[in-house]
């Protein structure tokens, strides 16, 4: 394990800033005229069709869990990882801030650590981990307000984004138990069916698909498939595998970087400013991520 330690850090790093660039691709594809939903969906769509296709290739391929009990487990993985998280948070944006959403989001971390620890006690928080916590989450916040310490209050904007909040939480509980009997291939090929099965209704509501015109447009088409092969497949794989490897908690923590990741690329690509404020909260959550991984 302490072999491999450098490993599965350098993983759950790559996998967080890979997430935190999707703006850019999630940006234009709804610059282009889809939905939030039509995204999740085609994402995920490609991401099950590669991975099915994958599965296929192993050795003792199998299309169920042992028992229905475990089958709900997936399915309730499917949901809270899927597509509730997703539609909870991008519904979140059409009532209140993007400020306060990322702010709300990106302190899942603390929320699935108090969860975990009210599970298992094994997993419950020393008082210099929550301190590093408590510091990573004064560094997120100061990174996203970036000096404008004004907050909007919306409630039915805010409560979308601690939902969203609370169903990462729960989705990083839930994997636990299903690390412990399935495989990560296994595992993250259930995420993404039954996200997709659980997004049906929401359909029921608002009928509307995707245009193919615009899907089939190449650098609409790319997009999504840079977001389901990469983005979904590749990176829900990893992580699935980083948190059997690092735990729930510790591989959550890396949650706190995202912001750090989406501020670069908007310099980069976007060529907005980077201030003290960022600079700030940056040593903030690195030094904070460390004091949390600290061993009781």
């Amino acid at each position: 394990m302490k072999q491999y330690s450098f490993l599965y850090h350098l993983t759950a790093f790559v996998v967080v800033a890979i997430w935190g660039s999707t703006f850019v691709f999630t940006k234009l594809l709804l610059m282009n005229g889809l939905s939030a939903a039509h995204i999740f969906t085609l994402r995920f769509i490609i991401a099950y069709v590669l991975l099915l296709c994958f599965a296929l290739t192993r050795r003792g391929f199998r299309l169920w869990s042992d028992n229905w009990k475990d089958e709900m487990l997936m399915a309730c993985l499917g949901l809270t990882g899927g597509s509730l998280y997703f539609l909870t948070e991008n519904s979140a944006m059409n009532y209140t801030t993007t400020t306060n959403t990322s702010l709300i989001v990106c302190c899942c971390p603390l929320f699935a650590a108090l969860l975990i620890g009210g599970f298992y006690r094994s997993e419950r928080m020393s008082s210099v981990q929550m301190t590093g916590t408590l510091m990573a989450v004064l560094g997120v916040a100061i990174v996203v307000l970036n000096g404008r310490f004004i907050l909007h209050l919306s409630p039915l904007g805010d409560a979308l984004a601690f939902a969203a909040t609370l169903c990462w939480a729960v989705y990083s509980l839930l994997m636990i138990p299903a690390n412990k009997r399935y495989d990560a291939v296994f595992i993250t090929r259930k995420v993404f069916f039954y996200g997709l099965v659980t997004i049906i209704p929401y359909y029921f509501f608002h009928p509307e698909l995707p245009n193919l015109n615009v899907v089939f447009k190449l650098d609409v088409f790319l997009n999504l498939l840079f977001l389901g092969s990469i983005a979904s497949m590749a990176c829900f794989l990893a992580w699935t595998w980083v948190m059997d490897k690092l735990g729930a908690i510790v591989a959550t923590n890396y949650v706190y970087i995202n912001p750090l990741v989406t501020i670069v690329f908007a310099w980069w690509i976007l060529n907005e400013q980077i201030t003290y404020w960022f600079l700030l909260g940056t040593v903030l959550i690195l030094i904070g991520m460390y004091l949390a991984d600290k061993k009781k």
